[in-house]
């Protein structure tokens, strides 16, 4: 009796593992945008709301730069692994 498929060649490995980016990563920044003709108010609150609207796309960015760095790093080991 023969053995079918002793013969075969080892499986290939599969592709390399990939992360998933966040939705918040991918979203475009929102911008506040102040009326046509803005009250020292509507400067303040454009003035805070901007800030904290830049402090989030700065966090988006750098969640989207560490994600990517961390897929090569996968991608690298999974290449010398090879």
């Amino acid at each position: 009796m023969l053995t079918v498929g002793c013969a075969k060649p080892p499986p290939t490995s599969s592709a390399a593992p990939r992360l998933a980016l966040a939705a918040e990563a991918k979203t475009p920044c929102a911008l506040h945008i102040l009326p046509e003709q803005p009250t020292l108010a509507d400067l303040e609150i454009g003035y805070v709301t901007r800030g904290a609207q830049i402090v989030a796309c700065d966090a988006a960015r750098r969640l989207a730069v560490e994600t990517y760095a961390a897929q090569q790093a996968l991608t690298l080991a999974d290449q010398a692994a090879r």
